[in-house]
């Protein structure tokens, strides 16, 4: 299965080279487009550079690992995976000053569950913010706002392979 994949055929790199050069234009195409709108400089502290911007991926790839530990109900692994590689996956192609990454970690979690059948309300779901009522919605809001912009910037590519059943069949036979 996984030899015919998108996930092989679109999503596995020949190197950390190559990451950082998706990482590079990403950050490139962003600038150019705020300095042609004119609101931004070249020399403006708001621009961040590419290690910059990873830096702050890695943050809330921790974040999005924390938030999914303490989900209730307790998710599975297989989700917690696919929500990861869903949120790497969509900063390979976009800054992260174009798309804040906490709203996009959300989103990325929110579509896992559905992804690998995870059944969870939308309320259930931001019932695991921390957050007032009212910010809870806002986020539900943000979250299905960004939903279908996640899904095209993934090119619609949604099935992730991920080792753990795998991993647990090999311990299995080993037993």
């Amino acid at each position: 299965m996984y030899h015919s994949s998108t996930q092989k055929r679109y999503w596995t790199f020949g190197g950390e080279e190559e990451l950082e050069q998706r990482r590079a234009e990403a950050n490139r195409k962003f600038r150019s487009k705020a300095m042609g709108s004119g609101k931004v400089h070249p020399t403006d502290s708001v621009l961040m550079e590419p290690h910059e911007e990873l830096a702050l991926c890695k943050y809330y790839e921790k974040r999005l690992l924390e938030f999914c530990a303490i989900f209730k109900p307790v998710m599975p692994r297989s989700v917690v995976g696919t929500a990861c590689m869903y949120f790497k996956r969509f900063y390979l192609n976009n800054s992260v000053m174009e798309y804040h990454p906490r709203i996009i970690m959300l989103t990325c979690a929110f579509l896992a569950c559905k992804v690998d059948e995870f059944n969870v309300s939308s309320a259930q779901f931001v019932g695991n913010l921390r957050e007032s009522p009212v910010g809870q919605a806002k986020a539900l809001e943000q979250i299905l706002e960004y939903e279908l912009l996640l899904i095209q910037q993934l090119n619609f590519h949604l099935t992730v392979h991920n080792p753990y059943r795998p991993f647990e069949g090999f311990l299995i036979d080993l037993k």
